[in-house]
């Protein structure tokens, strides 16, 4: 048999003044909580899984604490991998209020498709954050209740959101609220870089001769290389035999000699010397070279001080004769105990027709100074490698900087040694010293602490367990 058409069944009316009554029952009896929606940043290809992700916007909500005895859930476990809290929170939130004063400023984050950045906008959805504030914690919503209560006057009024304690793993959260992202700042995969705070200019000075190498030849460049071969040069009757060094490369999965640069190019030498080729488990490299008898060159460049701060090679400018050609130097950069410094200088050309010692100038490293004060949670990237991270924490003493989601903007294994740090919303420059990959904080690493103190309340050195024989 059919309804009776003579009664309203849910007119609006009805319906309207159901929804203000639990908006107003909301608004008396629940408390604030901050919404933070789920933001898609990365998506895998393949799979179409989500990959990362970030929290930067809140939405303050009234709701209604369902679990008013308490928080539900297993609460605090005791796992082998120490202390795990799950605490469980079920909500109920306005469906008018939450289609009126959050969904509109995420819609245009919602275009239809599975690559949305946010794919629903018209109700909460599985993934968003809550931050409840009577325990100052952050809870995941794992489930959104919108039949419950089922259909009074035809229609639905509230959503009740079914959450559980938040498990960070490395999502952006930045919300501008500081009580919200501070909650995650102790939390994560967490790597220490070590910021070198004053860069300092390496020197160097110029040895002349005549005598000398002033060009090499390579006529084989070998291969097979697995290290560097050592390049022996016949020695002078000047006793100053030259020296240098070969750069391998590798082509077509073949590694062979690239390039010879001098170390020393020796003095005097009447004729050529033979050049021997040999180690590096290589084979069938070979060398000849060219001497400079009648004009004086640049035989070597002495390292004075290798400086501090260097990420990239500098260059190197041996001022020029007054007539003749010009000395050419290579730098070499490597880590001497925590700095980044100039290692050596090769000599790619000895040049001719000195007169005098010519003055080599090295440039200074791209940041002399450290300047700035890193934010918490701003980007930084680094100039060269332009690897991007997130600021965890900051020790301007020490120098210390904790960052979390390394690689986020690109596809670099990390920082490289001397390079630039820089952050984008502070301006803040230093040069990397060290840069230490592994977690510093990480959540599982108390397993021994556990142990160590069971190891003070029970006692392991009796060998009977039931008395004494």
């Amino acid at each position: 048999m059919a309804l009776n058409p003579y009664f309203l069944q849910g007119a609006q009316s009805e319906q309207r003044l159901t929804q203000d009554l639990i908006n107003e029952h909301l608004k008396m009896f629940g408390v604030e909580i901050t919404y933070i929606p789920r933001k898609f940043i990365g998506t895998d290809d393949v799979w179409n899984e989500v990959e990362s992700s970030k929290f930067d916007d809140n939405f303050a909500i009234e709701a209604y604490v369902n679990t008013y005895e308490g928080y539900s859930g297993a609460g605090d476990v005791l796992t082998k991998f120490g202390m795990s809290l799950r605490d469980e929170v079920v909500l109920t939130i306005s469906k008018e209020r939450y289609e009126d004063f959050i969904a509109p400023f995420m819609s245009g984050l919602d275009d239809g498709t599975e690559d949305s950045i946010v794919p629903v906008t018209h109700r909460p959805k599985e993934g968003d954050l809550v931050y409840f504030p009577l325990g100052q914690r952050l809870f995941e919503v794992k489930f959104v209740e919108h039949e419950d209560p089922f259909y009074q006057l035809g229609k639905n009024y509230v959503y009740q959101l079914k959450c559980e304690l938040f498990e960070y793993e490395d999502e952006v959260i930045d919300t501008s609220i500081d009580e919200i992202d501070t909650q995650v700042q102790d939390e994560g995969y967490i790597s220490t870089i070590r910021l070198v705070g004053l860069g300092r200019t390496a020197t160097a000075t110029a040895s002349m001769g005549v005598g000398y190498v002033s060009e090499i030849f390579l006529n084989n460049d070998g291969y097979g290389f697995t290290s560097l071969p050592t390049i022996t040069f016949e020695n002078s009757p000047a006793d100053d035999p030259a020296r240098a060094v070969g750069i391998l490369t590798t082509r077509a999965n073949i590694t062979s000699i690239e390039k010879i640069l001098m170390i020393n190019a020796g003095s005097g030498y009447v004729t050529p010397p033979v050049i021997t080729i040999s180690g590096g488990g290589g084979a069938g490299a070979a060398a000849t070279c060219s001497i400079e008898s009648v004009y004086t060159g640049v035989i070597r460049v002495n390292l004075i001080d290798g400086g501090v701060g260097y990420g990239t090679e500098p260059t190197v400018t041996i001022a020029a004769p007054g007539a003749g050609t010009t000395a050419v130097g290579i730098a070499s950069i490597g880590i001497a105990g925590q700095d980044s410094v100039v290692k050596a200088i090769y000599l790619q050309n000895p040049g001719r027709g000195y007169s005098s010692t010519p003055d080599v100038t090295i440039t200074p490293p791209a940041s002399m100074a450290g300047v700035g004060t890193y934010i918490f949670n701003e980007i930084v990237i680094g100039a060269r490698s332009q690897t991007e991270a997130r600021v965890k924490s900051w020790d301007e003493d020490t120098r210390l900087l904790q960052i979390g989601n390394v690689g986020i903007g690109s596809t670099a294994a990390g920082f490289y040694p001397g390079e630039d740090i820089v952050g984008q919303e502070s301006g803040a420059t230093y040069a990397v010293s060290i840069f230490d990959p592994e977690d510093v904080n990480d959540k599982y690493n108390d397993a021994s602490e556990f142990e160590f103190e069971a190891d003070q309340i029970l006692d392991w050195s009796q060998s009977n367990p039931f008395g004494q024989v």
